[in-house]
């Protein structure tokens, strides 16, 4: 009892501190009143509804907050987000925020806290596929290379040992054992990169590298136009940027096809592919929930993802840059909390 105590008092300090609670009260009308479960820590005292996630989703969030609150009048939210989207597990687990929207799955240490204090693991609601929205520089992972550059393509394992160091395979350090020969096989890799700041190259590394820290051969840079920059100047390269549109590519840069394994297609990272779920590294937009199990969910978290995955709130995803669910994993999603009825 004291360890889930201290989790959930450390968890508290580590949000709380950037939701101190604004002074008076809003009166609370019918539906407000219906919906506000009995000791819901994530109503702030203004009467709004407390929010933690990531950043890259403000606007959508926005927008769906704003259509929540023309059916459920006297409802109002207060968005606390972060780049990285590192504190919504951690507002959830306290308490503090009603739900923890992220645009990238959780990583594993982010989702123990909350397994620690509740005894049950934290409910995934997944509302869209990631796509493009260059606007909110959100978008799945993408290699880049000189486009003198033979390669065909990778496969995931392949660039996971290329881009981190300690996998059980070995690590790939020449273009000789991707198969190029001459000039090519005899030179070294070279890896660009954004830093491992806790955005998103951390969580490619931990979501779908193993873990494993990054090659001592990667070298950071500050920007994607530096990173391609790097690439242009370098035949020997491979790049690695978030969001990018194809178009302002600059000469001398073709991105590279990846594929889930050996002897499976390389598929891109466009609008068909993303939409069909075929990019090895595509990912959904996750909305993540407490629900505990054989146990009504909170109503007001039910009825807004009611509405994020309504045929409203999908045309809210697309128009945000993301690509909407198909009605089949709109199904799949809906019945992970409609399953527990709340109490009449």
């Amino acid at each position: 009892m004291r360890v889930i105590t201290a989790i959930r008092c450390l968890a508290g300090l580590l949000i709380v501190g950037t939701l101190t609670a604004s002074a008076g009260e809003l009166p609370r009308n019918e539906s407000a009143a219906d919906l506000r479960p009995k000791g819901a820590t994530y109503w702030r005292s203004d009467g709004s509804i407390n929010i933690v996630g990531s950043a890259g989703l403000r606007e959508l969030l926005t927008e769906f907050n704003q259509r929540f609150a023309r059916t459920h009048p006297g409802i109002s939210f207060t968005l606390h987000l972060d780049p990285s989207g590192a504190t919504g597990l951690g507002g959830l687990a306290a308490g503090v925020s009603a739900f923890a929207p992220m645009d990238r799955a959780a990583w594993p240490q982010e989702t123990r806290p909350f397994r620690q204090v509740y005894g049950y693991e934290v409910t995934d609601i997944c509302i869209g596929r990631q796509g493009y929205a260059p606007a909110t520089g959100l978008g799945p992972p993408v290699l880049c290379i000189n486009a003198r550059n033979p390669l065909a393509g990778l496969t995931v394992g392949q660039a996971t040992r290329i881009f981190t160091r300690g996998s059980d395979e070995g690590d790939l350090t020449h273009w000789s054992q991707l198969g190029l020969t001459g000039d090519w096989g005899e030179r070294v890799i070279h890896l660009y990169g954004p830093r491992d700041n806790g955005g998103f190259v951390s969580a490619l590394r931990h979501s779908r590298m193993g873990g494993w820290p990054l090659s001592r051969r990667y070298e950071p840079l500050a920007t994607t136009a530096g990173i391609l920059q790097a690439v242009v100047d370098d035949p020997y390269a491979i790049g690695l940027i978030g969001v990018h549109e194809a178009a302002a590519l600059p000469n001398g840069v073709r991105l590279l096809p990846l594929a889930a394994i050996a002897h499976t297609p390389f598929r891109m990272a466009d609008g068909a592919d993303l939409a069909a779920g075929r990019y090895p590294w595509g990912d959904f937009v996750h909305l993540y929930i407490n629900l505990a199990p054989g146990q009504p969910l909170d109503p007001l978290v039910r009825d807004y993802l009611r509405l994020v995955l309504s045929p409203e709130g999908q045309a809210l995803i697309a128009a945000a840059g993301h690509v909407p669910l198909t009605a089949p994993e709109v199904g799949g999603e809906l019945a992970k909390f409609e399953r527990a009825k709340p109490s009449p």
